[in-house]
Parts: C-alpha cells; sequence; structure tokens
C-alpha cells in the first residue's frame, strides 16, 4: 500500500486456539493506523500478550488473517518496514555491556560494524544512556534496564512499535518518567505503537486509542478514543477530562472482569 494513511496491521477474525485446547482469543477484528498510540487494556488472561505476539508475527492465528502494510507477511527485519518489539522484562544479556545488547539486532542482520555503533550511540542517546554504554545490566536500575531495551527496539528504526507491559515492575515514580518518554519518542518519531497494560491510568495517559478487552475467550469489547493533545504531563493527569477518562474506562474494565467466564 502506498497510501500514508492505510493501516499499518489489519486483523480479520483473528483468533488463537492453544494446542491444550485452550481458546485463547476469539474472533477479533482491528485496524491500527499509522502514528496512533494504540492501548490494549484488560484483566489478565484476555489474550492482550497473545494479540500483541500475532501482531508480532511470533505466532500464528488459529483462524482469521493479518496482514501488514497490505501484505500478507510480517515485514523481515531487512525491510524497510520494520517492527520493534519490547518484552515485559528487559532480557538483556548480563555478560555483555549496554553497548553489545543494543547492538545485537544489527549484528544479527550483518550491519556493517561502523553503521551498527552509529545507529546503537543514536538510539543511546534517544533514551538518555549513551554516557552509560560501556556498562553492564547488573550495574543499572530496573529502568535503566528497560531503558536500554528499548533502544534495541528503536535501533533498528522501526515504523511499528509492540510493548508488552514494559513498566509494570517498576515504581510509580519510573513508571510515570518513561511513560512520559515514551510518548516523547512516539510523538517525535511519528512511530506507530501497540502497548500493553494493565494500568487504566496509563492508558488514559498514553494513548489515543484503547481496545477493552475481556477473558475466556479474549476478546475486544469496546474501542475508545483519547482525544487530549500533546504533549502531556502532569496537568494532564491532574485534569477533570483525565479522571472522567479513568472513570470511564474503569466502568469498562470492571464489566470486562465480569464477563470473564
Amino acid at each position: 500500500m502506498n497510501d500514508a494513511r492505510a493501516p499499518i496491521i489489519v486483523a480479520r477474525d483473528v483468533a488463537k486456539t492453544f494446542v491444550s485446547g485452550t481458546e485463547a482469543l476469539a474472533p477479533v477484528s482491528l485496524a491500527i493506523r499509522p502514528a496512533e498510540f494504540v492501548t490494549l487494556l484488560g484483566p489478565s488472561g484476555c489474550g492482550k500478550t497473545t494479540l500483541l505476539h500475532l501482531m508480532a508475527g511470533l505466532d500464528m492465528p488459529t483462524r482469521g488473517s493479518l496482514r501488514w502494510w497490505g501484505e500478507g507477511a510480517p515485514p523481515r527485519s531487512s525491510d524497510a518496514q520494520r517492527i520493534g518489539y519490547v518484552f515485559q522484562a528487559p532480557t538483556l544479556m548480563p555478560w555483555a555491556r549496554v553497548r553489545a545488547n543494543v547492538r545485537l539486532p544489527l549484528d544479527l542482520a550483518h550491519v556493517p560494524r561502523a553503521r551498527a555503533d552509529t545507529a546503537v550511540d543514536a538510539a543511546l542517546a534517544r533514551v538518555g544512556l549513551l554516557a552509560f554504554a560501556r556498562a553492564y545490566p547488573r550495574e543499572l536500575s530496573g529502568g535503566m534496564r528497560m531503558r536500554v531495551s528499548i533502544a534495541r527496539a528503536l535501533v533498528t528504526e522501526p515504523r511499528l512499535l509492540l510493548l508488552d507491559e514494559p513498566f509494570g515492575a517498576l515504581d510509580e515514580f519510573s513508571r510515570h518518567r518513561l511513560d512520559d518518554e515514551l510518548a516523547a519518542w512516539w510523538h517525535a518519531a511519528k512511530l506507530t505503537v501497540v502497548f500493553v497494560t494493565h494500568s487504566i491510568a496509563e492508558a488514559v495517559y498514553l494513548s489515543t486509542r484503547i481496545l477493552v478487552m475481556a477473558a475466556r475467550p479474549g476478546r475486544v469489547i469496546a474501542d475508545v478514543a483519547i482525544d487530549a493533545p500533546y504533549p502531556r504531563g502532569n496537568a494532564f493527569r491532574a485534569s477533570l477530562a483525565f479522571a472522567q477518562q479513568c472513570v470511564a474506562l474503569s466502568d469498562l474494565v470492571a464489566q470486562a472482569s465480569q464477563a470473564d467466564g
């Protein structure tokens, strides 16, 4: 597709049943458009991570179809349109320095070392960790390790960034700071982001759209637009509009939990 407004991902009646017979995801249809920040929100077991894995091409649906940039297969790492993925845990190589951890996807793609090092420096500068390029993961805080993981996802300059609850294990202060930074990176780079979280406040703060999911089987029960302008900050977190959105989403998540089972 050459149309810049065309969806990046289109899912049509996508469902997933595991070999155990568990129906993890009921048929889901959705479209993710360029420069959106879409959050998957819902209780544990509602299929958020399963759906994210399908969007990443890490797993295949049992039924239905997915298209990426109009194609029937996810892009390869060498393609102009690339996907970056950030897992719940940083999953860094403990024996390698920060620079080597961030450079890993470029090494796997056989990018020449000089060009790779330039890209690594740019990615580390973007997440504020260039001064820690020679540090080992054990020497970093939890928030800094997550920044390294994000830098590793950004180093290939993806157009679609998928994040599976990356800040869930952090304290509230670190989480707010990284939410601010993620929103700034997304807005500046005009990325498309799909983000998984259990936090209603985090979803409202970050998103342009929130897909509320219910479980057993996982399914989307609401598609909510968040119209607040960017950049957002503490003033938005303290606003009446933010509180009202959080209350409305709380009601929807409560319905999703009641629908569970």
